[in-house]
């Protein structure tokens, strides 16, 4: 999908491609929005399976209500509110029974339950206030349309009747999965979790399980990317690292590097998902519950302008990183961690108490280019470094071509094996297969029960020519045969050299390595336990290394720590960390700025450097920020820190 990209929160969504200049505009000045509560629709509904209870729903902006008519009705309905950040997508049935004129209208939704988890909820609800079953169907059919608007993030017309006619063809998919990601259950998660969800929402897609290291690279160089709206890796973050590096090695890398690009967290680290979660408004959260608030967000569509960081190494290679540098205690810590993989997300965490068993300080020259913004610090900078060397600076608060390709199409790939049926708990019997909304896989539904007719698929639109099929859930390869997650492939070699990408834009605030800085930067030499330069806001899932930090800032930001800090005042300075309130600590061995381009030369022989997790050679290295590089798929924003 090639956008452009206006300055503004979402650049697009989910089915909506400008064509002309004149959409351009449109997209970028939406209607005015609506009030939270106004009411869109509103009217009466039976239920499914039961018969007896009937139901009064409105939908608003932002929440369908739902209040029991009969047979008493509630004054507190319990479940009576579904926010619509909480639903993934919605579907219309119909009856097997020639007899059963009703049709029906089933919203799927993954509310918080008591302890915080989400678990998966359907409701169905039957349309039958008409004689006909034309006439049920065609409100069934509003009410659907207009959901799928809101989460969409599409405009309903203000007069105007709401019809299937408003909705785009369903967006195309390339979901890229490493079957060795976190402790080996990427798969696993894929097929439990995301699959279902995308499919609800109808999402097309086709799906790809990586082989080895690289692969994911290779495989976006040879990709006609005009045949998909996103590509999305299902996994840590070192496989998306492997997709933006490749896009930029394209001979068209200015156009394929605007190809969205969203990551659904399934591996140890999950530093950007834990980004995305934080910028969707939803609370930190680890494991399931951090995929499945990425999966919904995925789900809404939108997207957002996102820096990328050219690395230039010591052997004048060069490649791109969208989280971080890192070289000291962190670097350490990842690398080191490696042997822990089995452990997932607790590997950084016994990584950590055997890093500070063994702190180690390096010596070293950092440069960097300060950020023109004015002096202050990311939090109340108590007793922060404030030599002319060591300036504390922060940015304002975030406002509210032709190519060979390496195989056929993966379009054209067969899809092998259908996929069970997919089943919700405590269902009495296998259910019905259901094609959402006509464009999505096939997935089963939550429609049975003990002698009712079972309900099938009503789809709103028709599938256009062309749409890549995915009605199986089975994964696809280069050889086409299908490769289950038990294929015995070796997962990447720990410390193996990174890729380097040939393409990109220039470094033109980067003078040659060994050679002099130009006048405006500023200089320090010392001993350091480490030295960080991230772009997004977090190191992990749950480290929120740069508070302030935000996907398009046009900024990397510098953190260092002098030698000389205690192993308990560095631990301290991590545990606060996972709620960002490090730099609030007074830690006087904390430095912190905010910079354009950054040059980090080592001056102890040994050490560990890292770009996005990866180690890469160690030595001399100089990077820049380029704002706006890359687009990301982060779904609407939201409010930081608090659920809508």
């Amino acid at each position: 999908m090639k956008t452009q990209r206006p300055e503004q929160e979402l650049t697009w969504s989910w089915g909506y491609r400008p064509r002309s200049a004149l959409d351009r505009v449109k997209a970028m000045a939406p209607p005015p929005p609506l009030a939270p509560s106004t009411p869109l629709l509103h009217g009466e509904f039976g239920s499914y399976p039961d018969r007896g209870p009937r139901f009064a729903l409105t939908l608003t902006p932002q929440a369908l209500h739902i209040q029991r008519l009969r047979p008493k009705p509630e004054a507190r309905p319990r479940g009576g509110l579904v926010l619509l950040t909480e639903v993934s997508g919605c579907c219309t049935l119909r009856s097997r029974s020639p007899l059963d004129s009703a049709a029906y209208f089933c919203v799927y939704t993954y509310p918080r339950g008591r302890r915080g988890a989400r678990r998966r909820a359907a409701r169905t609800f039957r349309a039958d206030g008409a004689a006909t079953y034309e006439e049920n169907r065609a409100e069934a059919q509003r009410w659907a349309t207009a959901l799928t608007c809101l989460l969409r993030g599409l405009p309903l017309p203000g007069d105007g009747e709401i019809t299937p006619d408003l909705l785009p063809r369903p967006p195309r998919l390339l979901l890229l999965v490493n079957p060795f990601g976190g402790r080996g259950l990427a798969w696993q998660w894929c097929k439990n979790h995301v699959l279902p969800m995308i499919s609800e929402a109808g999402l097309s897609f086709n799906l790809i399980q990586t082989e080895r290291q690289n692969h994911a690279r290779e495989l976006v160089q040879g990709l006609n990317l005009s045949e998909w709206d996103g590509i999305v890796t299902v996994s840590g973050d070192g496989l998306l690292y492997e997709v933006l590096n490749g896009l930029l090695q394209r001979p068209d890398w200015e156009e394929a590097v605007k190809t969205p690009v969203g990551i659904l967290p399934c591996g140890s680290g999950n530093a950007l998902a834990g980004a995305v979660n934080r910028h969707g408004g939803f609370e930190p959260a680890l494991g399931i519950d951090l995929l499945l608030n990425c999966s919904l967000l995925l789900c809404r569509g939108g997207s957002h302008p996102l820096d990328l960081l050219s690395v230039t190494l010591a052997s004048g290679s060069r490649c791109f990183s969208f989280l971080s540098v890192a070289w000291g205690f962190v670097s350490d810590v990842d690398i080191q961690s490696e042997r822990f993989r089995a452990l997932g997300s607790a590997r950084f965490t016994l990584g950590t108490v055997l890093g500070l068993a063994t702190l180690h300080t390096y010596r070293g020259r950092f440069s960097y280019l300060p950020a023109t913004v004015e002096p202050a610090s990311p939090a109340p900078a108590h007793g922060l470094p404030r030599a002319k060397s060591e300036l504390t600076l922060a940015p304002a608060p975030a406002p509210p071509v032709a190519h060979s390709p390496l195989h056929r199409s993966v379009s054209d790939l067969p899809l092998p094996l259908p996929q069970p049926a997919l089943t919700s708990p405590g269902s009495p019997e296998p259910l019905p297969i259901l094609s959402l909304n006509g464009g999505g896989p096939e997935l089963a539904g939550d429609w049975g029960g003990a002698g009712d007719a079972p309900l099938s698929p009503d789809p709103l639109l028709p599938s256009p020519p062309g749409t890549p099929k995915a009605a199986q859930l089975s994964p696809i390869s280069e050889g086409a045969s299908e490769m289950t997650a038990s294929s015995g492939l070796p997962p990447p070699t720990p410390g193996a050299p990174v890729s380097i990408s040939a393409g990109g834009p220039p470094d033109h605030l980067l003078p040659p390595l060994g050679t002099p800085l130009p006048p405006g930067w500023v200089t320090m030499e010392g001993d350091f336990v480490l030295i960080l330069a991230i772009l997004p806001s977090h190191l992990g899932a749950d480290l929120v290394a740069a508070p302030h930090a935000r996907f398009d800032d046009g900024l990397v930001h510098l953190c260092w720590v002098r030698s000389g800090i205690s192993r308990a005042a560095l631990l301290r300075m991590f545990l606060a960390m996972e709620r960002g309130t490090h730099f609030s600590l007074g830690c006087p061995y904390l430095g912190y700025a905010a910079a354009h381009a950054f040059r980090l030369e080592p001056l102890t022989p040994r050490g560990v450097l890292t770009v996005d997790g990866e180690q890469v050679e160690y030595g001399p290295l100089q990077a820049q920020v380029h704002p706006g590089l890359g687009t990301l798929l982060t779904g609407p924003p939201g409010c930081p820190g608090r659920e809508a």
